[in-house]
Parts: C-alpha cells; structure tokens; sequence
C-alpha cells in the first residue's frame, strides 16, 4: 500500500477527525474538538474551593471522580449570568486531566474540514487570542474553534491537579 493510500486510511478510521462540539456563550459560537470530549452533563452541586481564580468554580463528583469545573464565560472575561436549564458542563480531558467546562448551552456536533478553517488572526493584528486553534466557516457562519490544550495556562492545570489530590 502507498504512503498515501496509509495516511487516508488513518484518517478514514479516526471517525471523529474533523468533528466538533459547538456550545454558546451569549451570541458567540465556539466549537471544540469532540475527541476531547468525553461527556456532557447537567448542572450539578459544586464544591467551592478557596483561593482559586474566579472562574474555577470548584469541583463535583462524577460517579465517583473529583472533576474541577470552570465557566468557560468568566474565563473569557464576560459577564457573569445566573445558571439556567440549558447550563451544562463539557466534560473534557486535557493531559490526562478530566475538566468541566460549563457553557450557556450546546448546540451541535459539526464535521469541518480542514480547508474551511483559517488560522486565528496574528499577533501581529493585535489580536491575541491563546485558545483559539482557528476560525471555522460552516453553511456562512463563522465558528471560533478552542484550542483544548491551550485552555489552561500550565500553572492552571497545575492548580486542578492539586485541587483533585487533596481531595
């Protein structure tokens, strides 16, 4: 088999290549890859944690797992709004840590190839955005797509680690 008949069948394989979820915050539409996803859930009970940053809320138990939870809107340096039945929480993994990221509601799973998504604008624009992976273009709507890894700052992760070890 060609280099390139091995490349495809990989990529033909990884059924969620090219996948993303989409959740709003406001009118903004953000997408994140679903391989990163593992589950979405509901509103729970949160367990505040002191001395964290505003927008690490604490953290729940999931069937047994300490999971930190974040508001992906105050992150994002928006205004806070109360939590309603279409709140819930992404559950992702960043480097082997299991996060929730609560957003205003999710909308849908999209499958977005790569030649319908630009790079985010330079630095150079003035323009800086470190969680942006890129800009999605679907059906004539723009999709900001989140960069998983780029989430959390190191000294970020570093703070949910320890957060789920004292527990």
């Amino acid at each position: 088999m060609t280099e390139n008949g091995v490349v495809k069948n990989n990529l033909e394989e990884d059924t969620q290549y090219g996948r993303f979820l989409t959740f709003s915050l406001g009118d903004e539409v953000f997408g994140i890859e679903i391989r990163y996803v593992t589950e979405i859930i509901g509103m729970q009970s949160i367990t505040k944690v002191p001395e964290v940053p505003e927008y690490i809320k604490g953290i729940i138990n999931l069937r047994g797992k300490i999971i930190p939870v974040l508001d992906v809107r105050l992150q994002f340096g928006k205004e806070p709004i109360p939590y309603n039945d279409r709140t819930c929480i992404i559950v992702i993994d960043i480097e082997s840590v299991s996060v929730g990221l609560i957003v205003d509601n999710v909308d849908e799973v999209l499958t977005i190839d790569d030649e319908d998504i630009a790079p985010p604008p330079s630095n150079k624009t003035g323009f800086e955005n470190r969680f942006m992976k890129g800009i999605g273009k679907v059906g004539g709507k723009v999709q900001l797509l989140l960069d998983s890894s780029r989430l959390l700052k190191n000294d970020e992760m570093e703070i949910l680690e320890d957060m789920i070890e004292e527990v």
